[in-house]
């Protein structure tokens, strides 16, 4: 068991060190200039090696830079022959990534979410909600997407958000009805944990900061040529899919999973126990309770008060600091935001390498004649639609993003009659409702997937029929609503 266990990582270290070298062999296409090639048979790697992960993701990320800083194939410049690229320029391209807002964004609100945790205010908001809404089965399931919802804004991580507040409180509920993984799953258990699961999606997609790959997709896409929109034009973008889908999501899981038990006091009273254990509301939820309400108001009103998102998310941290919700010694020790903050900049510095070195528009003249035989609305419909299912291939969003959202762009960018930036707007909007669809294919579905009340033929047959049903939601409503509201969230 050993033995095959070490094949296996030493198939997925190799992978991508072949996959690049065998990309590199090939011949250069008609267009591309030998730096070019270079560099996209490193990227190749990178991306193998964020699918199959043998090595943390962050170092495969300084793997890439490292290798394109060497051969000086990143930097403006490097895909034209002849071109002369000096160290000091590739390093400097190579840490370019460190200094994108953001990057910062995300580790900012990572560091948020340990504000969360260390006051307590997250459980608490989860115990009251299933307190009150908890008395029937489909209340605790609207109890259970409430308090993600009201998390997502400020906790980019819906694995931090599953993993350290909602799944603690879900998974004690179940026993309590003799209902466990490997006995009496549907009673209430699997319930509970595909609505866990599928809420956590809707609120993914409804918040710019619902998940960390959300912000980074925006960047990759400004990067290759598409303008983005703000925390709030996000928001509003979305807006009216979000609440369709907040509110069916538990009569669907209840219709089409049904559990064997409807209701039961016992679940409201034992939550109003634990909520009683905690206490009087305490100094630090407080403090934490008025910074998030700070910061979701300039979140909102960026545009307004002229400051930027990642200078709030900044604020937030010195007055979570200041308040001693977070000591300086967990701002060190975030081992997550830290991870995260290296594997980001990492993966944004390589994103925009592929257009430096001419790639993303080698790609557009090789494809863009493919799309120019459809009608702008099926073209449209067409990359949605492809851009969603092909989250079946990837394992990790941030993985997806990576690969995907420079091409996808290219491919906007060649749609003639169309604004490529509403384009991917549509594109991207729908990405955390996606992640619905296998038990890989986001941050917390490996987390809901592990507890063992929803087995793996259900899970695949539950995300089929979600995933189609999310996004036959957002083309019959999403799509006229941005193009309705996008020039008011662009001005």
């Amino acid at each position: 068991m050993e033995a095959s266990s070490n094949y296996t990582y030493y198939v997925k270290l190799l992978a991508p060190v072949v996959i690049g070298l065998l990309v590199f062999m090939c011949p250069i296409p008609e267009g591309l200039s030998a730096n070019a090639w270079l560099y996209t048979s490193i990227f190749a790697g990178l991306v193998v090696g964020l699918i199959l992960e043998p090595i943390p993701p962050a170092l495969i990320g300084i793997i890439a830079v490292v290798l394109a800083v060497l051969f000086k194939v990143g930097p403006v410049g490097s895909g034209k022959d002849g071109a002369v690229i000096k160290s000091a320029a590739a390093v400097d391209w190579g840490l370019s990534g460190f200094s994108n807002s953001v990057v910062w964004l995300i580790f900012a609100a990572f560091m948020i979410g340990i504000g969360y945790h260390n006051s307590g205010l997250g459980k608490r908001i989860a115990f009251l909600l299933v307190n009150k809404l908890g008395t029937s089965t489909l209340g605790l399931g609207y109890a259970i997407a409430l308090a993600d919802l009201v998390l997502a804004p400020f906790i980019p991580s819906n694995a931090a958000r599953s993993g350290g507040t909602i799944y603690p409180i879900v998974t004690s509920i179940p026993p309590m009805f003799e209902s466990y993984p490997e006995k009496d799953a549907r009673k209430i258990g699997a319930y509970l944990v595909w609505v866990s699961l599928a809420t956590t999606c809707v609120s993914s997609s409804i918040f710019l900061t619902g998940q960390a790959p959300n912000p980074l997709a925006l960047e990759l896409a400004s990067k290759a040529g598409a303008h983005s929109v703000s925390w709030m034009g996000w928001f509003l973008a979305f807006a009216p899919v979000g609440l369709v889908l907040f509110a069916i999501t538990p009569i669907l899981a209840l219709w089409i999973y049904p559990p064997e038990i409807k209701g039961s006091p016992i679940i409201s009273k034992w939550a109003g126990e634990e909520l009683a254990k905690l206490g009087k509301i305490s100094r630090g939820e407080l403090f934490m309770l008025s910074i998030s309400v700070l910061a979701l108001v300039l979140w909102i009103g960026s545009d307004f008060f002229g400051i930027n998102a990642t200078t709030t998310a900044l604020i937030v941290i010195v007055l979570m600091i200041a308040a001693k919700i977070i000591a300086w010694n967990d701002f060190l020790g975030n081992k997550p935001a830290w991870n995260v903050l290296t594997w980001f900049a990492t993966l944004v510095t390589m994103a925009a390498g592929l257009k430096n070195v001419g790639f993303l528009e080698w790609i557009a003249k090789a494809t863009g004649s493919y799309l120019h035989g459809l009608t702008p609305f099926m073209a449209v419909l067409g990359l949605i639609v492809a851009f969603s299912v092909l989250r079946y291939f990837f394992a990790s969003g941030t993985a997806y993003v990576t690969a995907m959202v420079g091409l996808f762009t290219v491919l906007a960018i060649s749609i003639p009659n169309t604004d490529p930036s509403q384009t991917m707007l549509m594109l991207l909007l729908p990405m955390g409702i996606m992640g619905v669809l296998t038990p890989y294919g986001t941050g917390h579905s490996p987390v809901w997937f592990a507890s063992g009340y929803v087995t793996g033929p259900e899970f695949w047959r539950l995300g089929a029929i979600f995933g189609a049903i999310y996004l036959g939601v957002f083309l019959l409503i999403g799509l006229p609503w941005i193009k309705f509201i996008y020039p008011y969230i662009t001005g």
